[in-house]
């Protein structure tokens, strides 16, 4: 077996480092299309950001016997979409891309939707139904980034396990209450 070199040269290692160094993260080496990478990340945001919204609705208007547990669900995963969100923020950022923030056409971007839901049966089934849409999207994502972006990937399969935590836990939920 001939000996295949590991790594670049040190030397060529350190040219290709003072070459366009306002890219920042984004190296020669990287390999994936930045500009679909950073669309499909802002729909992710979108996603994020609207299913923050629906939580806490749903955490503010939950009401019933079995709120009070319910409720805290909510919040909970209110303030892990958000960190996802953050998460996807950042990377934007660092792929050298503007995160859309723009409340105008946020539900255009997402993939979930905003259902408010009647009650709180409704309002879990409705946050279920996005965090199944998430998965698939997320999962697609990765699929589609493989091995071309393994910084973005890495991070999208972070969140892909929570959102499948945030299934199981409502589907728990549902079984609680009698949905």
């Amino acid at each position: 077996m001939p000996d295949k070199p590991f790594l670049t040269d040190i030397k060529t290692l350190r040219e290709r480092a003072r070459q366009h160094i306002e890219n920042g993260a984004v190296t020669e080496g990287y390999r994936a299309d930045r500009e679909t990478v950073v669309k499909l990340l802002n729909e992710a945001l979108a996603t994020e950001i609207v299913c923050v919204l629906r939580y806490k609705r749903h955490y503010f208007m939950a009401s019933g016997i079995h709120a009070e547990g319910v409720a805290a669900e909510f919040l909970q995963h209110a303030n892990e979409e958000q960190g996802h969100a953050d998460l996807i923020g950042q990377r934007i950022v660092q792929l050298g891309g503007e995160p859309d923030l723009n409340p105008e056409g946020l539900l255009t971007r997402s993939h979930a939707e905003y259902v408010e839901g009647e009650n709180l049966l409704d309002m879990i089934k409705e946050d279920l139904v996005a965090e199944r849409i998430a998965i698939d999207s997320y999962r697609e994502m990765i699929n589609y980034l493989g091995n071309d972006d393994s910084t973005t990937r890495r991070m999208l399969e972070g969140i892909l396990a929570m959102e499948e935590e945030h299934a199981d836990d409502l589907v728990s939920l549902l079984a609680e209450i009698g949905g």
